[in-house]
């Protein structure tokens, strides 16, 4: 079933017209009573797909099955992992209006809000990405005290990641390491070891095992001229399937924002447009600003973002998405072609997250890489590294190559 096929989240109708008003046949009607009414044990029942039992799965956690002439009740229980796979899982298979009406049924069938509302229960979870994710899809449907206590829970979130990305970061981008210059005040992370052992051996103390080192030799940072700004745009996909990747892409956006050497863009997208950028000096804001859900317009969003453009040729797009798009997929390459032409750095990342591989368009992947844009997924650990390399033009791609990070090749 698309995330377009007429089946009401409560089940309790039955259309025998398609979408376009159009008669369906009968094993595609006999999926749909199944998917309606539940599990089937009868011998005449059909074989669900692996997607199919996922999305009767998703419901049937939330609405009542009848089997048999007994009627049965599931549900999540309070399990944290089980919340986090649902509200994914709806996500995927539904439009954004169908899961809205879903979530709202949840608060009302599963006591989602209660959960929600339990300081014990919130101190249990795991505070992750991934609850962020859970509790910004579900703000529009939380009862003001609800949302309070979220904004907690998230701002919790944003400041551990902070704390753990916000140096990096900036150290990253503000300057890089010219191995051509000494210094002997250097920072922990450009200390070159062999000098400064070399240079500290009348120091040995045997007792200990050990070198005191009186003097650290080390590398000498190239700092950015202010004058010489480039511009970043995080052009971010928030379609549901891209939950987590929206969350460290909006706390690397305020990160960013806070460096004066460059300057940086926020652009959310789905098949609307929502511009944060204003917004970045609060991470939190920011992740509640977001409208995680619904379809895909990449070259909507482009478009958008080509009309922020100043000066080309200091300008680095970095679009996150996962490439499946529900616009004008020829334009959209076309455009992103004339990008890079003009001298933009177009970089696109199939997920910004801790995730694993992800699940993107091969063909479309193909066809950006085709043109010139970078396409790879990237990790949050790695993305400081990223920006760093594509802020000073080098080679994207070799820096990838020695991330090990396996990136889609052009023709």
């Amino acid at each position: 079933m698309t995330a377009t096929t007429p089946i009401t989240p409560t089940r309790n109708t039955l259309s025998g017209m398609d979408i376009e008003n159009n008669p369906i046949d009968s094993q595609e009607k006999s999926r749909r009573w199944q998917l309606i009414l539940g599990k089937d044990d009868s011998d005449d029942a059909i074989a669900l797909s692996s997607q199919d039992q996922r999305l009767a799965d998703a419901l049937n956690a939330l609405y009542d099955c009848g089997t048999s002439g007994e009627g049965r009740q599931a549900g999540l229980g309070r399990s944290a992992p089980k919340v986090s796979k649902w509200l994914g899982d709806i996500r995927q298979f539904f439009p954004s209006s169908v899961v809205q009406v879903i979530q709202k049924d949840a608060f009302e069938r599963l006591g989602l809000k209660q959960m929600l509302m339990e300081p014990e229960f919130l101190n249990a979870m795991q505070a992750d990405v991934h609850l962020v994710a859970d509790l910004i899809s579900l703000r529009s449907v939380m009862p003001e005290k609800t949302i309070s206590t979220a904004r907690q829970v998230v701002q919790k979130v944003v400041d551990e990641l902070m704390q753990r990305l916000e140096k990096r970061t900036q150290e990253a981008i503000r300057g890089s390491i010219n191995k051509g210059k000494r210094t002997y005040r250097p920072r922990f992370n450009d200390i070159d070891w062999h000098k400064t052992i070399h240079a500290n051996l009348r120091h040995y103390q045997a007792d200990f095992n050990t070198i005191v080192p009186e003097k650290l030799v080390g590398y000498l940072r190239q700092q950015r001229r202010l004058t010489d700004l480039d511009e970043v745009i995080l052009c971010v996909d928030q379609s549901g399937s891209m939950a987590s990747s929206v969350v460290y892409s909006s706390i690397f956006a305020a990160v960013m924002a806070s460096i004066p050497s460059i300057k940086t863009k926020l652009v959310c997208f789905d098949t609307a447009i929502i511009d944060l950028t204003d917004e970045l000096a609060d991470p939190v804001q920011v992740l509640f600003g977001v409208q995680l859900g619904g379809g895909t317009d990449i070259n909507q969003a482009i478009a958008y973002c080509e009309k922020k453009i100043e000066q080309p040729s200091k300008t680095h797009l970095i679009l996150i998405s996962d490439l499946y798009e529900g616009g004008d997929e020829k334009q959209l390459v076309a455009r992103v072609s004339q990008l890079i032409r003009q001298g933009v750095n177009v970089i696109s990342l199939l997920a910004l997250s801790d995730d694993g591989r992800p699940s993107y368009d091969d063909n479309m992947a193909q066809k950006f890489a085709n043109i010139g844009s970078p396409v790879f997924a990237c990790t949050p650990d790695q993305f400081p590294d990223l920006m760093a390399t594509a802020l000073k033009r080098e080679d994207v791609l070799a820096w990838a190559a020695n991330q090990d990070i396996k990136t889609v090749c052009g023709d």
